[in-house]
């Protein structure tokens, strides 16, 4: 599976990094994952796979059990105890970072990537960004991953109150996160790192190099583990307008729509640099 991500100057000389909506792999994952406990073990028990993908599906399961839950208290009355908490799991939510967001999304199924900037910048200094990303989340996210599992056995002595156990599953939430951030961190690293030249490419003016074989420059890349793409789109968009020095919101918009962004994460973006 190829993953799209997108480069481009938000605010003075930070930049924004995302990666393009594809509904089709979550979709995936969801049809795949058991929806009861029953089904869970039956599904453990009779699996013969390393334990590292049982937990995997055992993490797959909370987490699906988790956004259940809060798609149940979304629908609550307006003012009820149960909208508050679905009111304050948003605001909690707003805490994750644009870069974790990015990471979470580079999935143990991604086999390359298609890297899609301005024409303005430079191919090379957009790769080693990248990478810096994901050396960078290698370290935070395993550090935070352990720091998140050691508060486990703690919040659940909140259990004992009769409200919901709030701080546990915010915990256990941060470290489902903080791990899925780890493990798209490796995997993106070990997909910009460079190999060999004929394991990755750069991609000039939309086309791929002349010995492989594309009736449509980028459409098919299956031996290329990365492929930069300068887009004259994008630069064209990027130089409709400023507003002291960041990108205006219209123009956040417009980009988010041409390459299929979610606007809430890119101005997150432009908001926390």
């Amino acid at each position: 599976m190829r993953a799209k991500l997108v480069v481009f100057p938000i605010k003075g000389k930070n930049w924004c990094f995302s990666r393009s909506i594809d509904p089709a792999p979550s979709e995936f994952s969801s049809a795949n994952t058991p929806s009861t406990v029953k089904e869970l073990y039956k599904k453990i028990s009779s699996n013969s796979k390393p334990l590292s993908a049982n937990a995997e599906l055992l993490i797959d399961f909370v987490s699906n059990k988790m956004n259940k839950s809060l798609m149940g208290l979304e629908k609550a009355p307006e003012g009820s105890f149960k909208n508050k908490l679905h009111g304050l799991g948003l605001r909690l939510l707003a805490r994750v970072t644009p870069s974790e967001i990015l990471l979470k999304s580079i999935t143990k199924e991604v086999t390359n990537v298609q890297i899609t900037y301005p024409t303005s910048l430079n191919a090379l200094l957009v790769r080693r960004r990248l990478r810096q990303i994901a050396l960078r989340g290698t370290v935070i996210h395993r550090k935070y991953f352990y720091g998140s599992v050691s508060l486990l056995p703690l919040t659940t002595a909140f259990t004992v109150l009769p409200l919901p156990n709030i701080p546990f599953f915010w915990v256990l939430f941060r470290t489902y996160s903080h791990w899925q951030a780890l493990q798209g961190s490796e995997k993106l690293l070990q997909l910009v790192s460079d190999h060999s030249q004929d394991q990755n490419s750069i991609v000039s003016n939309g086309k791929e190099p002349e010995h492989k074989d594309s009736e449509c420059g980028t459409k098919n890349l299956p031996n290329f583990k990365w492929v930069l793409e300068p887009s004259n789109e994008l630069e064209d968009l990027i130089n409709r307008g400023h507003e002291d020095g960041y990108l205006s919101e219209q123009v956040i918009s417009d980009i988010c729509n041409c390459f299929s962004l979610n606007k809430n994460d890119v101005l997150k973006c432009r908001d926390l640099v």
